[in-house]
């Protein structure tokens, strides 16, 4: 089974990612969402609050607030006595002022409009204000003008409508200078103004309908501002205060008349603004009069991008973030997402405020949000499920212990799952069973699967992995494991011969009637081990000659009538803890140096029930390797009477008799030459 494979681009997912990615930004742009719509309004006000505030001194308001009608002794109930209006455009003609604009409407006449009226005359570039209201007449349709009375209107420079272009939320963000097809045309107050001092944007009569954004320059109040009270009193504003300024004079009251609304707005710094009872400070009406006047003179009003421009650009960032992001693991998808969050907001607030230019940045966050978490979310999920059938893989290799160990340590997971393979010091288990040749023959294929289903399951998980072992393949009815890889373990040897005695002692299984037996062999040595194979599948391994030598040990059971051998490699290090019996050098085929077996007997707890006879074979292999083949053959008979029927004696007891027809060559020492495997 295929344990590695070179990642790939998770094209499904980038694609699903992006399409969602794109649908988001979509909607939230074109079908008037409500979060959609408190995103754009929220990408137009957040970089006001981050840039600096200006101050400009172009104009300067005068209020009829609170403290100017104490001062005054005007009723908040009642319009103006405009004498006083009268007394503020003489002293404003005086001191030179650049043009005034009254945002006021005197629809109404009443005492003292002839002086007023020749103030406005002598002054020569006053604006007055008028509303913009529904016809009115029974069965008439559209709007008209409500401008002042016909004594002022004689007088005066211009005139403007004083609607702005306030949202729900008390946030004028539009400039809004007149109705589109009104004949004749019809300007707003500031558009008014602007035209009449000769701002080079009011040149063109078309020139207004360009949507252009406020740039609002501060908080309210940001403005220079004086209440008619102190201007009309000797020392109450110095001389010249107003000399070349465009003065704008309106309402702003804290109290007004009862049952109607102020001509009060928010603005994008008054989240961030309180007034002086801690209630968000208001921007008059008035007040933004003026800041769209100051853009239309200074032509420093903001520009939004173009639908076209916003839907591609949204587009563009749906499709990228949402296919790429997928791509990355966690940790590298949020740096991602978060470098661009950063470059997205850097490149607002220089277009912001240098460009004076505004696109809606947070419908891209929305969109690299909703990118992130996709990404997470799909991948989560995947290396989920992924992590699960690895499991199943490891599974097959690794005990269940082991399993969960490999699962939750990424190390010894790339360890285990990197191409190639390494050098390293391994415990082999080699099993085969006994004539399963003869055994199976005659069975039916479903009985035979069953069977073998069986053993394996007893065989894997009561043995290796019980001893946590790695199965690496299933070879027919043979079984090759190693201990000491992927994981490392200090006691693989006493591991892997625990292993082989629960494989001798584990209940017995019959197929067609017959005890199945399994001869097993065990060697420690130098292999090669990682995952070797194709470019489509791959197997988690172990290669070298020492893997051929377990082997060996395997199919040396055959001739000695033993169960489980071992070379001396392994049991070397288990004396203490194994009862063996060394079984003699043998020289095996494909080998030049001879190796020293034995067999692995019991768990030193059972050491003293086999001492006698594993003494007497002792005594009697020391014989035979001294070529004393007389005395060797007594003992190996002395064996055989205290333990019937052991193989090894018996395959001693013959090679006596051959050894003596054919004696060894001078320097032999012990060893027994095996030509087949």
């Amino acid at each position: 089974m295929a344990l590695t494979a070179r990642l790939k681009p998770n094209v499904a997912g980038g694609l699903i990612g992006a399409g969602v990615t794109v649908l988001v930004g979509f909607a939230l742009l074109n079908l008037n969402l409500p979060f959609g719509k408190a995103l754009l309004h929220a990408s137009y006000d957040l970089p006001f609050v981050l840039r600096p505030v200006e101050r400009p001194d172009e104009v300067v308001m005068v209020y009829l607030d609170d403290e100017s009608h104490a001062q005054l002794n005007q009723p908040t109930t009642a319009p103006w006595d405009r004498i006083f209006h009268t007394r503020l455009l003489d002293r404003l003609t005086a001191e030179g002022a650049r043009a005034v604009v009254f945002d006021i409407i005197f629809d109404s006449p009443a005492t003292n409009d002839a002086l007023f009226a020749t103030a406005i005359k002598r002054n020569g570039r006053v604006i007055l204000a008028a509303d913009y209201v529904p016809s009115g007449a029974e069965g008439a349709e559209g709007m008209r003008p409500v401008r002042a009375t016909d004594a002022l209107l004689d007088a005066q420079a211009g005139w403007g409508i004083s609607q702005l272009d306030a949202r729900p939320d008390f946030l004028v963000r539009r400039h809004y200078h007149g109705p589109v097809n009104a004949e004749p045309v019809i300007y707003s107050e500031s558009w008014a103004a602007a035209k009449l001092i000769g701002a080079p944007v009011a040149t063109g009569p078309d020139r207004r309908l360009v949507e252009r954004w406020v740039n609002y320059y501060g908080p309210p109040g940001i403005l220079p501002y004086v209440g008619i009270g102190r201007v009309l009193q000797p020392e109450g504003v110095a001389a010249g205060y107003f000399s070349n300024k465009v003065v704008f004079v309106g309402a702003y009251l804290n109290t007004f008349f009862s049952g109607e609304r102020k001509d009060e707005f928010l603005n994008p710094y008054t989240t961030t603004t309180k007034s002086d009872t801690g209630r968000p400070a208001f921007m008059s009406g008035v007040e933004v009069h003026a800041t769209q006047f100051l853009n239309l003179l200074r032509g420093d009003w903001l520009t939004r991008s173009t639908w076209l421009a916003e839907l591609l650009g949204l587009l563009a960032l749906g499709c990228a973030a949402g296919y790429s992001l997928v791509q990355l693991r966690p940790l590298h998808a949020i740096l991602l997402a978060g470098t661009v969050v950063v470059a997205l907001a850097v490149i607002d607030y220089l277009t912001f405020t240098r460009l004076h230019f505004w696109f809606p940045w947070l419908i891209g966050l929305v969109q690299l949000a909703v990118a992130l978490a996709w990404a997470i979310g799909f991948n989560s999920i995947q290396l989920y499920v992924q992590k699960k059938l690895l499991e199943r893989t490891l599974a097959f290799y690794l005990s269940p212990k082991l399993v969960k160990k490999f699962a939750s340590d990424r190390d010894i997971m790339k360890k285990f799952l990197k191409p190639g393979a390494e050098k390293q010091v391994i415990t082999i288990l080699f099993s085969d069973i006994a004539s399963f040749t003869s055994i199976s023959e005659g069975l039916d294929s479903d009985d035979l699967a069953h069977h073998m289903n069986r053993y394996f399951e007893q065989a894997v998980v009561g043995c290796i992995h019980a001893t946590d072992g790695t199965v690496v393949k299933y070879i027919g009815d043979a079984i090759f494991a190693f201990w000491n890889a992927p994981d490392l373990q200090t006691d693989h040897k006493l591991r892997a011969c625990h292993a082989a005695l629960r494989f001798r002692d584990q209940e017995p299984q019959y197929m067609n009637g017959k005890l199945l037996i399994t001869r097993i062999g065990l060697h420690t040595g130098e292999a090669n081990v990682g995952n070797f194979g194709s470019t489509e599948r791959v197997d988690y391994t172990a290669f070298g000659e020492n893997i051929n030598l377990a082997s060996r040990m395997e199919g040396l059971n055959k001739y000695l009538g033993t169960i489980v051998l071992a070379t001396g490699e392994t049991c070397a290090a288990v004396a203490d803890r194994i009862v063996t019996r060394p079984c003699g050098r043998f020289r095996l085929k494909g080998f030049e140096k001879a190796v020293e077996v034995h067999e692995i007997i019991d768990p030193i707890e059972r050491a003293e029930t086999t001492r006698a006879w594993r003494d007497a074979f002792a005594e009697a292999l020391k014989e035979f390797q001294a070529a004393r083949f007389n005395d060797a053959e007594k003992h190996f008979r002395h064996v055989l009477k205290l333990h019937p029927d052991d193989g090894p004696a018996t395959f001693f007891l013959h090679c006596v008799g051959e050894l003596r027809d054919e004696p060894p060559p001078a320097g032999w020492q012990g060893e027994i030459e095996l030509k087949e495997k």
